[in-house]
C-alpha cells in the first residue's frame, strides 16, 4: 500500500488531532476491533458490531451507535479499499479519578496495511495468564505483546496463555483449537472470542463437522492430532506447544481454511 489517504484517522468521522486522541493515549481505557478489509467489504460485520455495542455498554454506560460508526467506516476506506481497519472506542470525558456513572463515546477510526494470510506453522510456549476482562477486546495489550516477547527471546514463535486451574484459554492475538480423529474441540476457559473463531465454528456446524467446547489441559495434549491457531490473519497450524509435538495434517488444515474462505464478504 501507498501513503494513507487524510481519512486514515477519523475522530467521530471527522480528521483527527494529537489533542483528540490525547486521552486515549494517555488514560489508555478503551475497546476495539479489527478487520480486514478487501475491495471495501469485511466478514462478520455483524459480530463486529455486536463486541463494539457491548464492549461500550460494559465500559462506559453508553449505547453505542453502529450505523453512525459504520458510516465512518465507508468514509475511512473510499480512497483505501484494501486495509486493516480498527475501531477504537473510548471517551475524551472519561475521568479516571471518578469512573463510575456513563460515558459519552468517540469513535476512532484508524487504517494501516493489509495483513497477509499467515499459514505459517507456529511453535508456542505456555504461560499461566488470565487477561482482565477477557471478553472485552480492551485497549489493555500490554501484557499480550510482553508475553509473546518473553516467547521469542525463548526460541518460540508466540505465547499460549493457561488458567489458575492450568486450562488453555487462547493465543496472545489468536484463538485456538484442537482435534482428535473425530472431533475439532474448542477450550472453554475464558478467553476472548474471535469473529474467526465464531466464523470459522458456523462454517464447520453447518458442513456436519463434529465439534465441541470443553477445558482442555497441558497434561492432555497427547490426545489430540493436531492443533491450530486462528484469527483475522488466517489459520495457522501449531507445530509444537512447550516440548509436545504435532504433526500438520495437511488435509485438515485445508479444510479449515476452505471454510473459513466461506463466510461472506459483505460491503461496509
Amino acid at each position: 500500500m501507498s501513503a494513507l489517504p487524510a481519512t486514515a484517522l477519523l475522530l467521530n468521522g471527522e480528521a483527527a488531532s494529537i489533542d483528540d486522541l490525547r486521552a486515549l493515549a494517555l488514560v489508555n481505557y478503551g475497546h476495539f476491533t479489527s478487520v480486514q478489509v478487501r475491495d471495501r467489504a469485511v466478514q462478520g460485520i455483524g459480530l463486529h458490531q455486536q463486541r463494539l455495542v457491548a464492549a461500550t455498554r460494559e465500559l462506559f454506560g453508553a449505547g453505542l451507535d453502529f450505523a453512525t460508526v459504520r458510516e465512518q467506516m465507508r468514509k475511512a476506506v473510499v480512497d483505501t479499499p484494501d486495509c486493516t481497519l480498527r475501531v477504537t472506542v473510548f471517551s475524551r470525558n472519561f475521568d479516571y479519578r471518578n469512573p463510575a456513572g456513563g460515558f459519552a463515546p468517540d469513535v476512532l477510526v484508524s487504517l494501516a496495511a493489509p495483513s497477509p494470510s499467515r499459514t505459517h506453522p507456529l511453535r508456542v510456549k505456555s504461560f499461566p495468564f488470565l487477561r482482565p476482562l477477557p471478553q472485552i477486546k480492551h485497549v489493555g495489550t500490554f501484557p499480550l505483546f510482553h508475553h509473546r516477547r518473553l516467547a521469542l527471546q525463548a526460541g518460540f514463535d508466540d505465547a499460549l496463555f493457561l488458567t489458575p486451574g492450568d486450562e488453555i484459554s487462547e493465543g496472545s492475538v489468536w484463538n485456538i483449537g484442537f482435534w482428535t480423529n473425530r472431533q475439532l474441540v474448542w477450550p472453554e476457559a475464558p478467553a476472548l472470542r474471535g469473529t474467526a473463531e465464531h466464523l470459522l465454528q458456523a462454517a464447520l456446524e453447518r458442513q456436519g463437522v463434529e465439534q465441541a467446547v470443553r477445558p482442555v489441559r497441558l497434561r492432555e495434549l497427547q490426545a489430540f492430532s493436531g492443533a491450530f491457531a486462528c484469527n483475522a490473519s488466517g489459520i495457522q497450524p501449531i507445530a509444537s506447544i512447550d516440548e509436545t509435538s504435532f504433526d500438520i495434517d495437511h488435509d485438515w488444515m485445508a479444510r479449515l481454511r476452505a471454510a473459513a474462505a466461506l463466510a461472506p464478504w459483505e460491503a461496509i
